[in-house]
């Protein structure tokens, strides 16, 4: 599955963000999906997790109750949706699909596929 995410910018604290992740190939209804984050000179993080179905969601503990995941998958596309910005959130946004059900939803080592990034910068 290729990935493309969009929808990084600038944005003031305590504002809003909505970031999206459109997928291609026939593996995307069934992978769980994933949203890393790196700011610079820091390790790539988890962030957010969502399952084949969109049942279940996983979010790290800094983003939980600020941050939705969400996916539609009759348009291929998973959604990350970022209110309460902090400038601490300023870092490239990444999507991640995961085919294998071994493995683990928060390793970024886990992940098949990825996009390209996309910047968020929250001012202060």
């Amino acid at each position: 599955v290729q990935l493309q995410a969009s929808g990084g910018g600038l944005v003031q604290a305590g504002g809003y963000l909505s970031l999206s992740c459109a997928a291609s190939g026939r593996t995307f209804s069934t992978s769980l999906m994933g949203w890393f984050r790196q700011a610079p000179g820091k390790e790539r993080e988890f962030v957010a997790a969502i399952n084949w179905s969109g049942i279940s969601t996983y979010y790290a503990d800094s983003v939980k109750g600020r941050f939705t995941i969400s996916r539609d998958n009759a348009k291929n596309t998973v959604y990350l949706q970022m209110n309460s910005l902090k400038p601490e959130d300023t870092a490239v946004y990444y999507c991640a699909a995961k085919r294998a059900t071994s493995g683990s939803r928060y390793n970024a080592d886990d992940y098949d596929n990825w996009g390209q990034g996309t910047l968020v910068t929250v001012s202060s």
